[in-house]
């Protein structure tokens, strides 16, 4: 029996546990750094199947490393698991925490053999917060020659755009006062963030078509009698590149200002960590991915220009601009039902959803196999070679 045939058997075997612990961090879900029981199962679930698995790692108490092998070629495998507010899984990461385990799983008792180092990490926060960006900085990914991660999706897309992203928090501070009595002994902030709304619309006419501006109101005011003193936003900033993102950044920024002008309130603005990056999927790893997934049947959509107008953003991104990697898009048959919709969440424990798991876990195991066996591929990896911005 061949590897990729032993890599199948291996994953055979806990086909049915790594379903159930999809459907159990689906049905417990857990916001950004506060994953505990997801990062618990699934360090539970790798050590069971013999991996050596650290929690904790890089000062991150909800982030694990998990390993197995000794050889010289390091192949990391990204696991998600964070939720959204209110919506749960309607991104799918119950999906991806486990595909990733089951890659890990399948290549562990081969890695040796193959000359592979098979890493998984688990990565917190990606939904806001940047698990990987800390990850990266702090070392997590250090001697790494390729990462790979499968998100879902409507449909398998083999290379997805992802754009770069700020995220931002406004907070602007006026002086109460009562609003039928004594207004004009106050400063409104809410009418900062108002005129900071205005601005941000009209500045949209004037912006590239990838460039995306959107957030929510978290503090508006508190009494309706009561002129607001204290209001507070949180929005993304979004564009292609990262270079242009930084020229989109002070056009916001002077929007933001504006309302403070406006109405007299103070700013301030606080960013949440380092920005997003735009992916650079790596071709030849896509490649051998793209021939793997359709071996077990899966077929990919070429979405044309509305992939580059409908992109969202990953901090795994950042991850492929340090280092070779990965992140196709792995159907779940949900349409109409899209990303970050209640509808998708639903979708996420499927028969289908299930499926995804198991192909995606299967897929990236195989690529990992086809980059070990390929010497050229091989030799190119252990070389350091890629991991350039695209």
């Amino acid at each position: 029996m061949d590897a990729k045939e032993r890599a199948r058997a291996r994953l055979d075997e806990y086909r049915g546990p790594l379903v159930e612990l999809s459907h159990r961090i689906h049905a417990h879900p857990e916001l950004a750094f506060q994953e505990h029981q997801a990062c618990a199962w699934l360090a539970e679930t790798l050590s069971d199947a013999g991996l050596a698995v650290e929690t904790g790692v890089c000062d991150l108490p909800t982030a694990f490393a998990g390993r197995a092998g000794e050889g010289l070629l390091h192949v990391a495998f990204c696991a998600e698991y964070d939720s959204l507010p209110e919506i749960g899984h309607a991104c799918g990461h119950n999906i991806i925490a486990t595909s990733a385990a089951g890659a890990a799983i399948a290549l562990a008792p081969l890695a040796d053999e193959l000359g592979l180092t098979v890493r998984i990490i688990g990565t917190p926060a990606e939904e806001g917060g940047g698990g990987k960006i800390l990850l990266l900085d702090r070392g997590a990914f250090d001697g790494v020659h390729v990462a790979m991660m499968v998100h879902p999706s409507p449909v398998d897309v083999l290379t997805p755009p992802a754009i770069a992203v700020l995220h931002i928090d406004v907070y602007y501070t006026g002086k109460e006062a009562h609003a039928a009595s004594f207004p004009d002994r106050g400063v409104n902030a809410a009418d900062a963030l108002t005129v900071a709304q205005v601005a941000i619309g009209l500045l949209r006419q004037h912006i590239r078509p990838t460039d995306k501006i959107h957030g929510i109101i978290t503090k508006g005011g508190d009494a309706p009698n009561v002129i607001p003193a204290h209001t507070s936003a949180r929005y993304y900033i979004r564009a292609r590149r990262l270079e242009h993102l930084e020229e989109l950044r002070p056009k916001v920024y002077r929007c933001f200002e504006a309302g403070a002008l406006a109405t007299g309130a103070t700013l301030e603005i606080v960013e949440d960590g380092k920005p997003y990056s735009h992916i650079a999927h790596d071709p030849d790893l896509a490649e051998a991915y793209r021939r793997n997934a359709e071996a077990l049947g899966r077929a990919f959509v070429d979405l044309g220009p509305a992939a580059e107008s409908r992109a969202g953003s990953t901090d795994m991104a950042n991850v492929s601009l340090a280092l070779p990697a990965i992140q196709p898009l792995i159907g779940i048959d949900s349409l109409p039902a899209l990303g970050h919709q209640p509808e998708f969440a639903a979708h996420c424990v499927t028969p289908a959803a299930d499926q995804a798991v198991y192909d995606g876990a299967l897929a990236m195991a195989w690529t990992a196999i086809d980059l070990a066996l390929d010497e050229r591929l091989r030799a190119r990896l252990l070389r350091g070679d890629g991991g350039d911005a695209a």
